[in-house]
């Protein structure tokens, strides 16, 4: 079974985003980037699926600047057998990427997509569920196991009131969680060779998708400061603060 893997170039999770002078958007010039940490686990489960015997292929694509090659890179490097890098600038919207995915997904005909829940710098948590409805095909999102059954796959997920296990018939997607494993460095050797993987780069256009932006960015700004805290003195004193200043009762 073939795995499609889309992967996201994001602003490293360790780095605190500055929004630009002018309000326009977050700051990227100098800043360093990374793959989407949920993209990561999707990489390290689909090389474990490899592994167990379950899936036979793997391949990476990602969607954005022509920088994204780092990051399929880095995935070839974890264990992904080839990469697709989709060139768009700027970043198209989940709905855009949901359409050049379904365009993949009809040309490879992976018999499984697995993908972050969300990527950490929009935080749409949107795509993998687009998706699923452009295709038709069942989902298992905020997956923290993933389980093959025969000619179905068991995700366990994790809602409010705790975890929830559903049964997909293939082909499915499938958007993970940070629960479901840790994923693995990338050796020397094994970044080397990512050098000499195929990576394949098309366009929007030759995928025919249009990815106009539907939303306009009106301002970006800061979120405002927090005032400090204070020490109270009593249960008593925390009530009328909570009362009389806060008034939250």
């Amino acid at each position: 079974m073939k795995l499609l893997v889309p992967v996201k170039r994001v602003i490293d999770y360790n780095v605190k985003p500055r929004v630009k002078a002018d309000g326009t958007g977050v700051e990227l010039a100098g800043v360093k980037m990374s793959m989407n940490p949920f993209d990561e686990i999707a990489v390290e489960e689909a090389v474990r699926l490899r592994e167990r015997g379950v899936a036979s292929e793997i391949v990476a694509v990602s969607i954005g600047v022509s920088q994204a090659q780092e990051t399929l890179r880095t995935a070839l490097a974890m264990g992904a057998d080839r990469a697709i890098l989709v060139q768009c600038e700027p970043q198209p919207e989940p709905l855009a990427v949901a359409k050049l995915l379904r365009v993949l997904v009809e040309r490879e005909q992976p018999g499984l997509v697995v993908m972050g829940k969300q990527a950490i710098d929009d935080d749409m948590n949107a795509t993998g569920q687009m998706l699923a409805g452009l295709l038709g095909w069942p989902q298992g999102t905020f997956a923290s196991k993933i389980e093959r059954d025969g000619e179905t796959l068991l995700v366990t997920r994790e809602v409010d009131a705790g975890l929830e296990t559903v049964s997909l018939a293939l082909p499915a997607i499938v958007t993970v969680d940070l629960r479901l494993n840790e994923p693995r460095y990338a050796s020397l050797p094994n970044i080397m060779k990512a050098r000499k993987k195929p990576l394949e780069t098309l366009s929007a256009a030759d995928l025919g998708v249009d990815v106009a932006p539907r939303l306009h960015t009106l301002s970006v700004a800061e979120p405002p400061a927090r005032k400090g805290g204070i020490k109270v003195g009593s249960v008593a004193e925390l009530v009328e603060k909570l009362r009389s200043e806060a008034k939250v009762i």
